[in-house]
């Protein structure tokens, strides 16, 4: 063990162990003093995401010191559960990119009759190699397709609607979390933004290609996909972004495939 993951694990066992336990893992159900922060937390954001308020991590109450789930995939569970999302899971076929351990396996458990994780760069035996500007699936395939902070990685955003627009059943829903700021009323790419200090300051992360704006409902839109999309305190008011360690500005970005219409 290296000298910064022994320092993290100390720091998770302390965070265990400590009183008061007001912090409470929606997913592994464990209680405990704080989060662990994504590396400084908020002192690691960019000036300018600061300035602009973009809505991504919430970088100072990140990921579970007892199993390890961040704040997105804690918080997507939560959205997935209130909308319904997750009851329809059971007998139908799931597509999840970059899939989450924990959400993957509360998804196995509702019983999907098809369930694929994929990746661009999978690191796990169980995760298939899948290009979301080329998803290798037949048309009208998928109930449902999940990429939960995947969009702002994706160097053609575009195509990568039209694709998961295709693969998607009539009536499908897809789930596109990622970070955006509603000060920025468009989309913000240049490719001289081309190393990893500037797509740092300029979009928030070393390997993000965008920062969304207001303009992102009506892009996605453009695919042909319908906005669902929902807010915290419209599904999850009983829930506080403090004790459950998520973003409660951050939406939940679901869109779907009508059920009638004419293909383009």
């Amino acid at each position: 063990m290296n000298r910064i993951n022994y320092k993290k694990a100390l720091l998770a066992l302390a965070y265990r162990l400590a009183w008061p336990r007001n912090h409470k893992c929606i997913l592994c159900a464990h209680s405990f003093f704080r989060y662990l922060p994504y590396r400084k937390g908020s002192l690691h954001s960019a000036p300018l995401m600061r300035a602009l308020d973009v809505v991504g991590s919430d970088t100072d109450r990140f990921s579970c010191p007892w199993c390890g789930c961040h704040d997105r995939e804690r918080h997507l569970y939560m959205y997935m559960n209130a909308s319904g999302i997750f009851d329809a899971i059971t007998n139908r076929s799931v597509l999840h990119f970059a899939p989450e351990r924990r959400l993957s396996e509360r998804i196995v458990s509702a019983g999907p009759e098809k369930y694929i994780k994929c990746d661009f760069m999978p690191q796990a035996i169980d995760v298939m190699p899948v290009d979301i500007l080329d998803i290798p699936f037949n048309d009208c395939s998928f109930d449902i397709l999940i990429a939960n902070h995947v969009m702002e990685h994706v160097a053609d955003d575009a195509r990568a609607l039209t694709e998961i627009y295709r693969v998607l059943k009539p009536g499908g829903y897809a789930i596109l979390q990622t970070p955006y700021s509603s000060k920025l009323q468009k989309t913000w790419s240049d490719p001289g933004i081309d190393t990893d200090e500037c797509r740092y300051q300029a979009y928030g992360q070393e390997d993000h290609v965008r920062l969304y704006g207001l303009d992102i409902f009506e892009r996605y839109k453009l695919s042909g996909l319908s906005s669902c999309v929902k807010w915290h305190d419209e599904l999850l008011g009983d829930f506080d972004g403090w004790s459950y360690g998520v973003n409660e500005n951050e939406p939940f970005f679901l869109f779907m495939r009508k059920q009638m219409e004419f293909d383009r």
